[in-house]
């Protein structure tokens, strides 16, 4: 059972951690967690507890709602002037989202679209890793230029969670070189302090000596830096959890703060960027409440798990990605509905899950007719319904949020029943970045078993089987 076996696995590991590198960045160094669905939940509300640094601290908030101000400048005089998100994976996903939800907003509203996203690797990197492009400053300095070829006002938000990505350091070096254009705001999970003071492969700046330089003109008020120290993840390094859910939020409240007042009149105060959190600071109660269905999920997947896959309704239409459709890339490309119904659908069988994800906004008979098909296949078949009273827009946005954390819970505990996961290290890994090879080296310093997986591509349930 989820509750009792995997998060043994989960525990235990605070004393390796802190014992082997106690200065670590935070968000690496892992408290044991009482449960997977709730130990989740209360790794996540450490986000706006006195844990560590606040991010419901009143100068964090501060910085939220000038940026906010400064995004609805741009909204109220859009000609030349443009919004420019950008990350490496989970962070570059999370900007492409913003991105296009938001500019689907404006469209919505016939306003012209402000928006636009980098993602290092491309949009390929949306669906499978592209870690080699995030080590080239180069390269995120290029596509930052090329997208923002034209434009007389930029500002531009780049996302390294661990204050370390040299492909997002790039871009923020050349805006700090053309601050009479660019704006950088840069939005990271370690205090400044803590960020990555390695050269960078092929030149000599770090991303320490970046976010110095952003910090003295952020004293100038002309560059912005939002770093709050929000604690360890669940699972060692894996961004995409605790720290991608506060990009998410703070990319929501800064960007709906912003249409709030260029379009509804609404000011952007300390008060309603507050006004604002709390919704999801709601969001983890919600979602955590859930805690025991959430178990029940993922102890279904633990025999048979082999990968998950998603499919969104409308595909790469309603996707709106740069690059349109990828299909031709290969079946892990293909994410319509209909790509599942013909692909994926006739290959179920009884020891298979899927997770239908829908709102009271949603085609309620395409949600019907889809879980009719999937209950003929003898597959075990969950929902996650969403229902908001008053459809107030922020809590539409918010909606979001309790996606994120719910299949975050779900796919994680997959993979760690699978044995991707030892104690709270990511053991199943591939070097091909410089990210990964320091991360590598630590485990093989602390993880014995790790060189054996690295060195065979096995996974931890795969060596253990080969011992006994």
């Amino acid at each position: 059972m989820v509750e009792k076996g995997l998060v043994r696995r989960v525990q235990g590991a605070e004393d390796v951690c802190l014992n082997y590198e106690p200065s670590l960045p935070l968000r690496k160094v892992q408290p044991p967690e009482p449960g997977l669905g709730q130990g989740f939940g209360q790794s996540d509300q450490r986000r706006s507890s006195g844990y560590y640094q606040r991010i419901l601290s009143e100068s964090l908030l501060k910085t939220v709602m000038e940026v906010a101000q400064k995004v609805e400048h741009i909204l109220k005089d859009p000609e030349n002037s443009l919004v420019v998100l950008s990350g490496c994976g989970t962070s570059g996903r999370l900007a492409f989202l913003i991105a296009t939800s938001f500019n689907k907003a404006l469209k919505d509203l016939n306003k012209q679209p402000i928006y636009t996203y980098t993602i290092a690797g491309g949009d390929k990197a949306l669906f499978t890793s592209q870690e080699a492009p995030e080590d080239d400053p180069a390269l995120g300095m290029s596509c930052l230029k090329k997208v923002c070829e034209g434009k007389k006002q930029v500002l531009f938000i780049g996302i390294s969670c661990g204050l370390s990505a040299p492909f997002v350091a790039g871009q923020l070096d050349f805006c700090l070189q053309h601050l009479d254009v660019y704006t950088p705001v840069l939005i990271g999970f370690n205090p400044p302090t803590q960020a990555r003071s390695d050269p960078i492969p092929g030149c000599t700046l770090t991303f320490l000596q970046v976010v110095q330089r952003m910090q003295e003109a952020a004293s100038q008020q002309k560059a912005s830096v939002i770093s709050p120290a929000v604690g360890p993840e669940a699972v060692s390094g894996s961004s995409r959890m605790k720290g991608g859910s506060a990009t998410k939020i703070l990319l929501e409240v800064i960007v709906h703060a912003a249409h709030r007042a260029a379009f509804a009149h609404q000011s952007i105060t300390l008060q309603s960027i507050r006004e604002h959190m709390d919704v999801y600071v709601k969001c983890l109660d919600l979602t955590y409440a859930q805690s025991e269905n959430m178990a029940a999920m993922i102890n279904q997947l633990e025999k048979d798990y082999n990968d998950i896959r998603g499919f969104v309704s409308g595909g790469y239409g309603a996707l709106a990605n740069k690059e349109g459709p990828l299909t031709s890339l290969g079946s892990e490309f293909c994410i319509s509905h209909e790509d599942f119904l013909s692909e994926i659908l006739p290959t179920l069988n009884e020891e298979d899950t899927v997770v239908l994800i829908y709102t009271e906004f949603d085609d309620q008979s395409e949600v019907s007719t889809m879980a009719t098909r999937v209950r003929a296949k003898n597959c075990k078949l969950h929902t996650i319904a969403h229902s908001m009273e008053g459809g107030a827009a922020v809590e539409k946005v918010a909606m979001g949020a309790i996606h994120k954390l719910m299949l975050n819970a779900i796919s994680t505990g997959a993979h760690v029943l699978k044995g991707k996961i030892y104690q709270n290290y990511m053991i199943d890994l591939q070097v091909t970045n410089s990210k990964l090879y320091r991360r590598a080296t630590r485990l093989l310093q602390v993880v014995p078993l790790a060189l054996l997986t690295l060195l065979t591509g096995c996974s931890l349930a795969k060596l253990h089987k080969f011992q006994k």
